[in-house]
């Protein structure tokens, strides 16, 4: 009986994350879905690199319920996150570490407002702003909301790591402050944090063919934790956004793929 007890638990754990519970195909307007956030029970997505800038409102069957128009440019917008009163969308891709006009749009969090402000900033320890694209160290798609700050976690393809750079929400031009190390062995290619339950969880990837979700509980700057690192398998997918919903389910979305005819939104449950 132990053994076989022992082994359903073995089963349990190599399965855990294997197949989405929820499986959603996103309308064309949204192939390159990359960031996801919840408001008042509706998701936001957008497109990244060169896409329109507007957010993209989803009802839970992932159909779009509202378009919001953003002032403020799209050169490579990948991560997206909230407080109380505002939500902030990371301009943050950088791939081969040779962008001088990273920011992040900060909008009012009703969606029938037109204002936007701008947080510029710089890593101050980048001296070089050119790279091959697998050797960058300064591109980035993770942005969480953390107290009074945001929290960037860049996507190191050299090292395969992530580094937490910090910042505030008031609009300016800012050097970014560097506060941690996460040894992810992994490129994250996206962030989510639960402030109330301490929370971090992030998707990444070795090859950009097999992705992991990556959680993280208790996480607080400057102290100890322990990472759980979970296989995803939903096929051919280039995962991008991770939203949490509680401690052991979260939404997910995948850009569109040669192999699949639409970009997906999945739903996971650990």
């Amino acid at each position: 009986m132990k053994k076989l007890l022992l082994l359903l638990a073995i089963l349990l754990l190599l399965t855990s994350c294997q197949k989405p519970i929820i499986t959603i195909k996103l309308d064309d307007k949204i192939n390159e879905t990359s960031g996801l956030e919840l408001v008042d029970n509706e998701l936001i997505t957008f497109n990244d690199s060169g896409g329109k800038s507007e957010l993209y409102y989803l009802n839970n069957l992932g159909k779009i319920i509202y378009e919001r128009k953003v002032r403020g440019k799209n050169t490579d917008w990948e991560d997206i996150t909230k407080d109380s009163t505002h939500i902030f969308i990371g301009d943050i891709g950088n791939n081969y570490d040779n962008r001088t006009n990273l920011n992040i749009i900060k909008i009012p969090i009703h969606k029938d407002s037109t204002t936007s402000e701008i947080i510029k900033f710089r890593y101050p320890e980048q001296t070089q702003f050119s790279t091959i694209y697998d050797s960058s160290q300064y591109d980035a798609e993770g942005l969480v909301s953390y107290g009074d700050d945001l929290l960037i976690f860049t996507k190191n393809k050299l090292k395969k790591i992530t580094e937490i750079y910090r910042l505030p929400k008031i609009s300016g031009k800012y050097e970014a402050e560097f506060v941690g190390v996460i040894d992810t062995k992994l490129i994250i290619t996206s962030a989510d944090y639960d402030d109330i339950n301490k929370l971090l969880v992030m998707t990444g990837t070795l090859n950009f063919k097999d992705y992991h979700l990556i959680r993280i509980k208790n996480f607080q700057l400057n102290k100890s934790f322990s990472i759980e690192t979970y296989p995803i398998y939903v096929g051919k997918s280039q995962i991008e956004a991770i939203k949490i919903l509680d401690s052991t389910t979260f939404w997910i979305t995948s850009e569109d793929e040669g192999s699949v005819d639409a970009a997906r939104l999945f739903k996971f449950y650990l």
